[in-house]
């Protein structure tokens, strides 16, 4: 189901050198990683090792004596500890530990004068043990990135932020925090910093000093309000709110002049008390709130939104002005309660991805073909009498998803959808359809088609004239046999017929895997073209011996078995 996947991008806060940002994102706070990694050899001299994800329990002593070693990677091992001899490695710029079973760091640790970036994350280091080595990581005066997340940390130490003030990057997710000190606000030249799952009720009037801040992540706080301070944070170009009490949002936010994205998903907000919006904004979350119409403030947006996440909101209607949103590119108003398709999302002329998944539609108006750069439709799970041909005039359309596991079932699919020429993912399961069309072959770009927990009986032969298809999903149908031809399906990659009445031999192949199904396949067919020969030369040698047609081998018979007199007509 498309609604599933309409998520805002957010930072990748976990251990580890974060993945890129997810394709198709127009702004994405995910957290920058380390730089890329050095040559492996430069000049004979050892730069880059990584050893991650090898299970170690203890360092080798050759990793010593690469004195050269510029970047290390040892995160996702067993290391309970790490050995003095780590001073020996004096041009060490960026190090990994995380998720390891630290529980302290050698004091030598502080020596590694050059060190700029250290993950110490999804290690017990402030519980039970020696706690989070506040005196050395105060002496890596030239650090730039301290990841801190999940750590069991029960405060920030105030001695930590008036030594590390040159701190561009800190994340402190996930260690239950219930206050910052008020020393934070020497972190002044900090960039990006991570507070997701804490518990933080308020922050330290203190905390708006760090006027450099340009990614702040509270997700999963519990704060309850944003005072007037945010906008101190001139520079602030990512903020992350989700899952906090807010019932309102400050005024003064509307003057975070440089503010791109704003995720205030998953709240209580009250629409007549959010006023103000940063006249910058391109990417706006308000999922998961009980807004019930449309805040005027969004609207104001129009030059600028891009992107806007209404899902599960209540909303009923769009007002008048939600079609001055010239700019916006996806849209999610799933699960909400609109009866009739918005008439004003036709206008938007730049919309590329649509989710109305799980609403209470039953029809789409033909304006939708105004969508010219439409590529991504949801409609899943609505109550739509039949399939939705309006759709069918989208040429642009590259995934459409119409499963029906939640709203009323289709049982046909017209011959048009043929139309849809761009088509590349087709999601069409939990329907009552028992037969595709055979126009479906002309979709030349389909790659995926998902029709399982239908009640298909076959599939068309046309099937065999999608060349670029990689994945079928049949399952849960009543097929008994398949097309002779699908073996021309050279790039499938993925075949699920499980819980189908399939022939006994068919059935046993199947679970051998797709070149077993192809060899089957042709083999039936060389057999049937060797059985069609020797139909065929047989009934030419009745023929030529004038032995009459080649039914009168097989003289009628009674009730009895015996022959019946006179010639066969």
């Amino acid at each position: 189901m498309l609604a599933a996947g309409l998520v805002p991008p957010v930072p990748d806060t976990g251990p580890g050198p974060p993945p890129p940002p997810a394709v198709g994102a127009a702004v994405c706070g995910a957290e920058p990683g380390p730089p890329p990694p050095l040559p492996l050899l430069v000049r004979g001299r050892v730069l880059f090792r990584d050893l991650g994800r090898a299970e170690l329990r203890h360092l080798p002593p050759a990793i010593f004596e690469l004195r050269h070693l510029e970047e290390l990677h040892l995160e996702r091992n067993q290391l309970r500890t790490i050995p003095p001899a780590i001073r020996s490695l004096q041009q060490l710029r960026v190090l990994y530990l995380n998720r390891n079973r630290l529980r302290s760091v050698c004091a030598e640790l502080g020596d590694l004068a050059l060190l700029h970036s250290l993950d110490l994350s999804d290690n017990p280091l402030g519980g039970g043990g020696g706690g989070l080595p506040t005196h050395t990581l105060g002496r890596l005066r030239a650090l730039r990135e301290l990841r801190l997340a999940n750590t069991e940390l029960a405060e920030l130490p105030a001695q930590l932020c008036n030594k590390l003030h040159h701190l561009r990057l800190l994340s402190l997710s996930g260690n239950g925090l219930t206050s910052l000190p008020w020393e934070v606000s020497s972190l002044t030249e900090l960039r990006q910093l991570y507070l997701q799952n804490n518990r933080l009720r308020t922050l330290p009037p203190q905390f708006w000093q760090l006027r450099r801040l340009e990614i702040l992540d509270l997700r999963r706080n519990l704060l309850d309000c944003l005072p007037d301070g945010i906008s101190s944070l001139q520079e602030l170009k990512h903020l992350y709110l989700t899952g906090n009490n807010l019932t309102d949002m400050p005024e003064s936010l509307g003057r975070c002049s440089d503010l791109r994205v704003l995720d205030i998903s998953s709240n209580q907000l009250d629409p007549s008390r959010l006023r103000s919006l940063p006249p910058s904004l391109a990417e706006l979350a308000l999922s998961e709130n009980p807004l019930q119409t449309v805040p005027p403030a969004v609207c104001q947006l129009g030059a600028v939104l891009q992107l806007l996440y209404l899902k599960n909101t209540q909303l009923k209607h769009l007002g008048c002005c939600f079609s001055g949103l010239a700019a916006i590119r996806l849209l999610d108003l799933s699960q909400n309660r609109l009866r009739h398709f918005p008439r004003q999302i036709c206008g938007l002329g730049e919309l590329e991805t649509l989710s109305l998944d799980d609403s209470k539609l039953k029809e789409v108006p033909p304006e939708i073909k105004n969508l010219t750069k439409l590529k991504i439709l949801g409609l899943t799970g609505n109550r739509f009498g039949a399939f939705p041909q309006e759709i069918c005039s989208i040429e642009s359309l590259e995934k459409l998803y119409l499963g029906q596991d939640h709203g009323k079932k289709f049982i046909h699919i017209p011959e048009e959808i043929s139309q849809l020429v761009n088509l590349k993912e087709l999601y069409l399961e939990n329907n009552e359809i028992e037969f595709l069309p055979s126009t479906i072959g002309l979709l030349q770009n389909l790659t995926v088609l998902d029709c399982h927990e239908n009640r298909l009986l076959e599939l068309p032969g046309s099937i065999a004239d999608i060349q670029g298809l990689q994945m079928l999903l049949v399952n849960c149908n009543r097929i008994s046999n398949l097309p002779a031809n699908l073996d021309q399906l050279q790039k499938l990659e993925v075949l699920s017929l499980e819980r189908n009445p399939l022939e006994k031999d068919l059935g046993e192949i199947c679970q051998q895997g797709i070149s077993a199904i192809f060899q089957y396949l042709q083999i039936k067919r060389i057999q049937h073209l060797k059985a069609t020969k020797v139909q065929a030369w047989w009934r030419g040698m009745m023929v030529r011996k004038e032995l009459g047609p080649f039914k009168n081998l097989f003289p009628k018979k009674d009730k009895k078995g015996k022959k019946v007199k006179g010639k066969n007509k």
